[in-house]
This record gives C-alpha cells, sequence and structure tokens, in this order.
C-alpha cells in the first residue's frame, strides 16, 4: 500500500473542490487549478477531504497512487497558499528588473534577455539581485525558476551566475601557481 497514497487530502477552508469524473477542479483565492487522475485511481470526496483508492494492485496502480494524491494535494494547496521558488543572482553587473510583466536580465552577455510571465506567475526582484517567483501552479512555478537559472547558470570557479536561494555551488580550485 502506498504510504502516501492512503492519506487524505483535507480541503482546507476558502477552497471550493469539485469532482467531475477522473477531473479534480480547485477553487480558491488564488486562483483555479485542475488535475486530470488516470482511470486506475478511484476519486471520493469524503467530508472534508479527498480520497484517492487505486482499482487493483498491477504495477501501473501502485505506481500512479501516490503521485495522483501528491498532484491533488498540490493543487488544493496551490489555490489556497501558492508555491515560491526564490533566485539568487551572483556576479558583477549582472542584475535583474522588471518592466511591465517582463523580467529583464542583464547577464554578462551582449544583450539583455527578456522573458514574459505566464499568465497566473507573479515575478518580483528586491535589490536588483533577488527574484521571487509566485504562483499557485508548483510545476508553472518550478519551470519558469529553471528557465531563468538556464540562462547563467553558476560556474564552479567563482560561482558567477543565477542559483536557486540556499543551493549550495561546489567550487573548483583554480590555477596553481608554478613552483
Amino acid at each position: 500500500m502506498s504510504r502516501i497514497g492512503k492519506l487524505p487530502v483535507e480541503i482546507p477552508s476558502g477552497v471550493e473542490v469539485t469532482i467531475n469524473g477522473q477531473t479534480v477542479t480547485a477553487k480558491g483565492p488564488l486562483g483555479t487549478e485542475s488535475v486530470e487522475i488516470r482511470p486506475e485511481i478511484k476519486l471520493e470526496k469524503k467530508d472534508n477531504s479527498i480520497v484517492l483508492t487505486r482499482e487493483n494492485d498491477d504495477r501501473k496502480a501502485r505506481s500512479l497512487h501516490g503521485l495522483s494524491r501528491t498532484l491533488v494535494a498540490n493543487a488544493v494547496h496551490g489555490v489556497k497558499d501558492g508555491f515560491t521558488k526564490k533566485l539568487e543572482i551572483v556576479g558583477v553587473g549582472y542584475r535583474a528588473a522588471m518592466q511591465g510583466n517582463t523580467l529583464n536580465l542583464a547577464l554578462g552577455y551582449s544583450h539583455p534577455i527578456d522573458i514574459p510571465a505566464p499568465e497566473g506567475i507573479k515575478i518580483a526582484v528586491d535589490q536588483n539581485t533577488k527574484i521571487t517567483i509566485t504562483g499557485a501552479n508548483k510545476q508553472l512555478v518550478g519551470d519558469i525558476a529553471a528557465l531563468i537559472r538556464s540562462k547563467r547558470p553558476p560556474e564552479v570557479y567563482k560561482g558567477k551566475g543565477i542559483k536557486y536561494e540556499g543551493e549550495h555551488i561546489r567550487r573548483k580550485a583554480g590555477k596553481t601557481g608554478k613552483k
């Protein structure tokens, strides 16, 4: 039995969840999220929670049980509290700025990099070097953070680039002097 899959998903106050066939729709203060669940998993709304059970015990159903429960829990949590990723820019002359709904990055290239914020995602810049990405969809928040980081990943000698907040960069020793 899946340890995660058998846990019920609690529905907090202020969130409305509807089940239509294999689709779970959560509506809350931060928006609406929908999750399509595979037919191997059965959905049931009991009291103030959602219980996911698998139809049979074959390998496919067992592997989807915990995943499906986590996707539903992320949708419910996202419309209530949202998800946040924070990035830090390290390097002389590297900076970020918001221009309307577009993130403008100066990362040492000969041209600025513009990244438009998709619908449902908010990007904020603090002190020109700290970027905060928030939204209701956990996957979309992570994808945008990974896209921004990919424009200048941290290098191993000086640590310059864009990194996640709290990320440890393994450093390499530089050249050793002649002896």
